[in-house]
């Protein structure tokens, strides 16, 4: 579409990752920023479905745009937003587009779960410590870094705690496996708890929710798992594995004994039957009363 009167204020164009969130468009963003600035009065777009592909996000950018005088006009569908009968038809085709996004994200999803029954097993290299992808396609060990991973199990066998281990990683100068300088204790963690190392893989540990929201969830049961045995090269042994995480467990055990007092649970109120639960106050223990047990105290002291 040219009109002599018209001045070209710019093209924008974002590569096609996503169209259901404003967070990785960032000429999108660019060119909403200018337009606020009052330096882009129109704006000449296919179609609705490359405007945004989220129904909610298209009708409020619109309305924003339409609010400071700026036109977006859909060629596809020859509508322009400036017209305020024109909402009903954009949320319509919003709608759709929206629609076909959720079936491309659902077709994705069910792709993915077919492999992992499979067994097909992916592999983030560039995250994960100790293995690199061989000219055959499969995971093979890098023998420099899987020194590494063999050494964390045996400082975490040996009685070192996750924090100590870290801050020798550190000093050594051994660079984390997103190749950062300083080691966190939940990095030495999670090399310790992942399978993998012991040449197995669990698939489907978590899930996205949805393609609109795009929240990642940890899969506690709501999706199918698969658990393939001798998926990669193993690093560590079974049993050190295993030891490892029984030593894990043994921790996190104590630590929630430490957490706890004897009688926890144990006091209720004679009224109600509810726990009294024991609490920190401004540095001070004391316990958590019910409201009845607390009513019960006011009056019996007159307060």
């Amino acid at each position: 579409m040219k009109k002599k009167r018209w001045k070209l204020a710019g093209i924008y164009a974002d590569k096609g990752i996503t169209g259901t969130s404003m967070k990785k468009r960032d000429e999108f963003n660019k060119l909403i920023r200018q337009c606020r600035r009052g330096k882009v009065d129109m704006i000449i777009v296919k179609s609705i479905s490359r405007f945004a592909r989220n129904t909610l996000d298209c009708i409020k950018i619109t309305r924003m745009l339409r609010e400071i005088k700026v036109d977006v006009y859909f060629e596809e569908q020859n509508l322009h937003s400036i017209d305020p009968a024109s909402e009903f038809y954009i949320s319509i085709h919003g709608s759709i587009a929206q629609s076909e996004s959720e079936n491309i994200s659902h077709n994705v999803a069910w792709g993915k779960a077919r492999s992992a029954k499979e067994g097909n097993v992916s592999f983030s290299y560039k995250s994960f410590l100790g293995y690199r992808k061989g000219a055959d396609g499969k995971p093979e060990i890098v023998p420099e870094q899987a020194v590494t991973v063999r050494q964390i199990y045996e400082r975490f066998l040996s009685g070192r705690s996750l924090q100590q281990i870290a801050d020798e990683l550190t000093g050594s100068g051994i660079p984390t496996p997103m190749g950062k300088t300083v080691w966190q204790p939940g990095v030495i963690q999670s090399i310790l708890s992942n399978e993998k190392y012991k040449g197995d893989a669990l698939l489907g540990k978590t899930y996205t929710e949805d393609c609109i929201s795009k929240k990642v969830r940890v899969n506690a049961g709501e999706r199918p798992q698969y658990y393939v045995e001798n998926s990669n090269p193993a690093i560590v042994s079974r049993e050190t594995f295993q030891a490892a995480q029984n030593l894990l467990r043994s921790r996190k055990t104590e630590r929630c004994k430490r957490k706890s007092y004897p009688l926890t649970g144990k006091l209720r109120c004679p009224e109600c039957g509810r726990a009294f639960r024991h609490q920190v106050v401004n540095g001070k223990a004391q316990w958590k009363l019910c409201r009845i047990a607390q009513a019960a105290i006011r009056s019996a002291y007159g307060r």
